[in-house]
């Protein structure tokens, strides 16, 4: 594989930039919500058209899932970019922006699937150097609706019975603006929390708000239990082992006058391990329902599992890092100290084989890191020139795994 060079990939990643960054700019401008993408998908397999690829529709979602079958036989490897939007406003104020009300690219998948799209050239120009297959998975609806668990059910991992073998290594990229542009960031272990949805739900006793005597008011229950929470958290869990609890909306009552017989809190449970995972269930359900209890209320508390932790395998995330490296540099590669605490509907693909997802930077140049609108913000933007390196990585993560066969 003499031929492979980090100039020789990334000169290959400049050189389908500027249809990288037209895709992008296409589907940010139309984007879709949750596993119903149409105009995305059929996007996306116009950009994928003419090259060698042997490509397979989702039934129960618009995901994408497209075989490069390299020259001799091997492993195969997956690579993955989600596809959906958020349902939220943007107020970039960019050319390209969003044409549809109430729906953003706000967390970068738009530029996840056209890095995919361009890593896909550079790899069908290097059959020669690949012992393998590539399947390349665009998927919909990692934005809460699990499309990475819907893809699992539909046989994402399997053998396709002509002879190649089932997926045994996948890795992802995901982009951030509060990284500078162009770094590559990946650790081994814990890389992004689980998320759960919490609901508690203090139920008192209405009436007229002159009188609360004759009344049983949970509106200062309710802000009682956003507070004990917060201590559980801070006095509770290692702060090595992170939680995050947080109350994101509070709703009670109809008018000023009158005393509510309810008060509902509706939040995330977040943490990176299972054991803490565990235990921030039964803290939360223990400390909302005795406070209440307390005085002489009920609090009803329901836990909607999400996300689960996404865990970079060991030897993978070294193999991402060696391959940033060796494409970027030691300066532009570094090992994450800790995990973030957003989520990641890839942590069910990673629950099933190896593999990691990196981060890449794509602060726009002339941002202070304090006035970055980071991913989910209604005025994130992107370095777009960064995502030649997103090209280039997704591809020599590939080719670098499979290698020629001595």
């Amino acid at each position: 594989m003499e031929s492979l060079s980090p100039s020789a990939l990334a000169s290959e990643a400049g050189a389908v930039l500027d249809d990288v960054v037209a895709l992008r700019r296409d589907l940010h401008q139309h984007p879709e919500l949750a596993l119903d993408l149409p105009r995305t998908q059929a996007r996306v397999l116009e950009a994928l058209d003419g090259l060698p690829l042997r490509v397979a529709k989702g039934r129960r979602q618009t995901s994408i899932v497209a075989d490069l079958d390299g020259d001799r036989p091997g492993p195969t490897v997956l690579l993955r970019a989600d596809m959906d939007a958020l349902p939220m406003p943007e107020d970039t104020g960019l050319e390209y922006a969003s044409q549809v009300a109430g729906v953003m690219h706000s967390c970068g998948h738009d530029a996840h699937t056209a890095m995919l799209v361009g890593a896909a050239r550079l790899l069908a120009d290097r059959r020669a150097d690949l012992a393998g297959t590539v399947r390349l998975l665009f998927q919909p609806g990692e934005e809460g609706a699990g499309g990475a668990a819907v893809a699992l059910d539909e046989g994402l991992l399997a053998a396709d019975g002509d002879g190649r073998e089932p997926v045994s290594w996948a890795f992802a990229i995901h982009q951030s603006p509060s990284i500078p542009s162009g770094l590559v960031g990946c650790k081994a272990g814990a890389l992004l929390a689980s998320a759960d949805e919490l609901y508690i739900r203090v139920r008192g006793r209405g009436g007229h708000a002159s009188m609360p005597h004759h009344a049983n008011d949970p509106i200062p229950v309710a802000c009682e239990i956003v507070q004990a929470l917060q201590t559980w958290v801070t006095r509770r869990v290692d702060v090595f082992t992170p939680a995050v609890v947080t109350v994101a909306r509070i709703r009670a009552g109809s008018t000023s006058n009158v005393i509510p017989e309810t008060a509902s809190l509706d939040g995330t449970i977040r943490t990176v391990t299972a054991r803490v995972r565990d235990d921030a269930h039964a803290g939360v359900r223990r400390i909302a329902e005795h406070v209440a209890k307390a005085h002489d209320m009920v609090a009803e508390v329901t836990i909607a599992d999400g996300y689960p932790v996404t865990v970079n395998d060991g030897p993978a995330a070294e193999e991402v890092l060696d391959t940033a490296r060796w494409l970027v540099g030691d300066r532009l590669t570094v090992v994450l100290p800790t995990p973030v605490m957003g989520a990641e509907d890839f942590s069910y693909i990673l629950n099933q084989v190896p593999g990691a997802m990196a981060f890449l930077g794509t602060r726009p140049p002339g941002v202070p890191p304090e006035e970055v609108a980071p991913n989910h913000s209604n005025r994130m933007v992107l370095d777009e020139d960064a995502l030649a390196t997103g090209v280039a990585l997704y591809a020599a993560a590939a080719l670098r795994h499979l290698g020629p066969v001595a």
